[in-house]
């Protein structure tokens, strides 16, 4: 399958490369790596509706900023590859028609519940990050690991291990961390990118919404609500909900965590959790994710009480 996914690559007049909705550092930073290995042909969508939602805490991986968005984005792809996308429902409507329309798609993919909605799917779930698999796809194919490739791998597979900590964590990906910082790249300048470079208006957003949580069920539940009024208060981004949920779930005691998002119809959930099963608790309302991360969304909207 590798050689048939370069040989797609090499064959196409034009490619897009989609990220998810609400983009993480695991997303952004695989479509950097696979725009630098492709070079001028390809191009990244960022699943946003303008540039007011663009996440700016990566501005630093390699041409993010030269993204297309849903307002400038042109329907002459033959490959489209989605990275890092659990199912087809991350991907938005216009670009969902673009992507049923082109000639070849790839979905390359770290998560459990990925079904295989494109054409050819490289899915290896359980892995720590879509930044892991990318890596082994590009080593299996004898691909050289520019500088700027691996930033971009190297920034999705921090974020997405949450520095290396969750349990997906193996010695297989420190060694890929390790082979990467041989590439020439300043690890510790890409971890406080990520980390500590956060604006004054995220801090303070998160702090109201966490001071605000609930608890439940003997303080094993957290849970806290992002309403629309709250987003508008601090001019909130969407990159600012990132953290919230694994903050929660940090509280001594607390076994699962829960962060309710107000959207225009529907409200966006996000689950963390410490033993249980957080995937299990997703499908059930049609998501999906990880053992420890998942997510689903309510086709009905809440009202606080």
């Amino acid at each position: 399958m590798e050689r048939e996914i370069l040989n797609l690559i090499n064959d196409s007049l034009n490619v897009l490369i989609i990220t998810h909705v609400n983009p993480d550092g695991d997303t952004l930073g695989c479509a950097s790596a696979l725009k630098s290995f492709i070079g001028d042909k390809a191009d990244i969508l960022i699943q946003i509706k303008d540039n007011f939602n663009f996440p700016s805490t990566y501005n630093f991986l390699p041409h993010i900023n030269t993204s297309k968005n849903l307002s400038n984005l042109e329907d002459k792809y033959d490959l489209i590859i989605a990275v890092d996308i659990a199912s087809f429902d991350r991907i938005i409507d216009n670009a969902k028609n673009i992507f049923s329309k082109a000639q070849n798609t790839i979905s390359i993919d770290h998560h459990k519940t990925n079904k295989g909605y494109a054409k050819l799917n490289y899915i290896k779930g359980g892995i720590s990050s879509t930044g892991e698999v990318l890596y082994d796809l590009f080593k299996a194919l004898d691909i050289e690991i520019t500088k700027d490739i691996a930033i971009g791998l190297y920034a999705a597979i921090l974020t997405d291990t949450g520095c290396f900590k969750y349990e997906s964590t193996t010695a297989h990906t420190f060694k890929i961390a390790n082979e990467l910082a041989q590439c020439g790249i300043n690890t510790s300048e890409i971890a406080d990118l990520c980390y500590t470079n956060k604006p004054k208006n995220l801090i303070l957003f998160q702090s109201e919404l966490i001071s605000n949580a609930k608890f439940c069920l003997n303080d094993k539940i957290a849970y806290t609500l992002i309403t629309k009024e709250i987003l508008e208060k601090y001019r909130a981004k969407d990159e600012y909900t990132a953290g919230i949920c694994e903050t929660l779930r940090s509280i001594a005691g607390v076994e699962a965590a829960f962060v309710l998002k107000e959207m225009e119809n529907d409200t966006k959930v996000s689950i963390r959790t410490k033993e249980i099963d957080a995937t299990k608790i997703a499908q059930k309302f049609n998501g999906g994710g990880h053992k420890r991360a998942a997510g689903c969304i309510f086709l009905q909207r809440w009202a606080q009480p």
